[in-house]
């Protein structure tokens, strides 16, 4: 039960950012989306850096010199990840007009809304792999650790849930459906994690891997897609508050709760 609930929290984040579309009157400011935006990306690098990459590499000090490796080639593959996702899942980023990867007949919400969706796949495989450290009893892996990661990446989904439900409403003037569609996003984020956990008897072996493959499909989405959308235009430095908001907190919690 404990790690169904750990699971959900992203989710819960998730559709509580996207609730937010019910009760707005107005558009969005692009001020406020890029301070959103920035404090999503800031969030994200440090969950990957001190809930995901220093603990992989910290499971891998019998490897002496070589302890780097683990978190190393996971965090490229990650990349790599991500990168083949981009390709070749048909999706359209906030604010753009062009779909990316693989042309299809789907409309522009299903793609902003497929667009997000690949960004949740990473997360809900790093609260899965730390939660499956817990049930394989890794010293390395504590229950405050799994929740602070699991509300970390619960807090970055507000605004998530919320940019994403906001074009869907403005395109189809429904919010009961905008709510829905930023909803669904996040949908994957507990059918990922609990696929890791079910896997975790085989997950153990490579669970520095796994944790750094997490860390760097996360990096992938921020470099990409989060941090060039929240610099575009004018204002850019708000973005970059933002950014130094979410790092300042997610790092907090994790030193303070993990």
């Amino acid at each position: 039960m404990i790690i169904f609930l750990g699971l959900m929290i992203p989710f819960i984040g998730t559709a509580v950012g996207a609730a937010f579309v019910l009760f707005m009157r107005k558009d969005l400011k692009p001020g406020i989306q890029k301070a959103l935006l920035g404090f999503a990306a800031g969030v994200m690098v440090a969950a990957s850096v001190w809930s995901l990459l220093i603990p992989a590499m910290d499971m891998s000090e019998h490897m002496g010199k070589f302890a780097f490796f683990p978190a190393a080639a996971g965090f490229l593959l990650g990349i790599s990840f991500l990168l083949f996702l981009d390709r070749t899942i048909p999706h359209m980023h906030i604010g753009s007009e062009k779909a990316e990867g693989r042309s299809c007949v789907f409309s522009k919400s299903t793609m902003l809304v497929l667009a997000v969706t690949i960004h949740n796949i990473p997360e809900g495989i790093s609260s899965g792999a730390v939660f499956a450290g817990l049930l394989t009893d890794n010293a390395d892996v504590t229950l405050a650790g799994a929740f602070t990661l699991a509300v970390g990446i619960a807090i970055q989904n507000l605004p998530e849930g919320f940019i994403v439900a906001l074009p869907v409403r403005s395109e189809s003037k429904k919010r009961g459906k905008a709510f829905f569609y930023g909803t669904m996003s996040g949908i994957v984020e507990p059918i990922a994690g609990g696929v890791t956990v079910l896997l975790a008897s085989y997950v153990t072996p490579i669970l520095p891997y796994l944790l750094a493959f997490a860390a760097g499909a996360m990096i992938y989405v921020v470099v990409e897609e989060l941090v060039p959308e929240s610099a575009e235009g004018e204002h850019s430095n708000i973005g970059t508050i933002g950014f130094a908001a979410g790092f300042v907190l997610m790092m907090v919690l994790d030193v303070a709760l993990g």
